[in-house]
């Protein structure tokens, strides 16, 4: 039957599986309104959502943002990339790159980073856009001091106190004293 079923032979309707938005019962699969009913009955909710919210950078010119106009500080176990964003809150983003492993270990990076900052948002000043960049070393070291390393970097790179107010990059290049060694 399976190789008959390859070159476009049909299957009876008793055998399909269940069609797409119902489960294998034939109820309907459980959609926005069934996690509505199941939070107002006290039930789990089944709709996750991302453990640092909206406070994360998602697109490309938010990095190279932070890449062109903020600062780069450094650690034995973490790089960290920061700019001011001018906003109430801080905004995370995070590269791992293909160096570190393969993308199971890539992964469990990923969620450990994100689990320290998701913890200590608090601890965190505001109004910065920050990249972690964990290094080699991240993949076999403890949570805790992952988690202290991180804390200690951020907390000694990033000024404390008031939200920084601009999101105008500094202007380094050819037509800056800065940037042009010849003026």
């Amino acid at each position: 039957m399976r190789r008959a079923a390859g070159r476009g032979a049909t299957r009876s309707p008793g055998s399909e599986p269940a069609g797409r938005g119902s489960s294998a019962c034939g109820r309907p699969a459980p959609g926005p309104e069934e996690s509505v009913r199941r939070a107002a009955r006290g039930g789990p909710v089944t709709r996750k959502r991302g453990a640092l919210g909206t406070a994360r950078l998602r697109r490309r010119e938010e990095y190279d943002a932070v890449y062109r106009a903020g600062r780069r500080r450094s650690s034995r176990l973490f790089t960290v990339f920061f700019a001011p964003n001018g906003l109430g809150e801080s905004r995370f983003g995070m590269s791992v790159g293909r160096a570190l492993g393969g993308s199971v270990a890539r992964n469990r990076i990923r969620r450990r980073v994100r689990e320290i900052l998701r913890l200590s948002r608090r601890e965190i000043p505001s109004g910065w856009d920050i990249i972690v960049h964990p290094r080699a070393p991240v993949a076999g070291t403890n949570f805790a001091l992952l988690r202290g390393e991180l804390l200690e970097l951020l907390g000694n790179s990033i000024p404390a106190g008031s939200v920084p107010s601009s999101r105008e990059p500094e202007k380094r290049g050819p037509d800056t004293p800065e940037g042009n060694p010849a003026a």
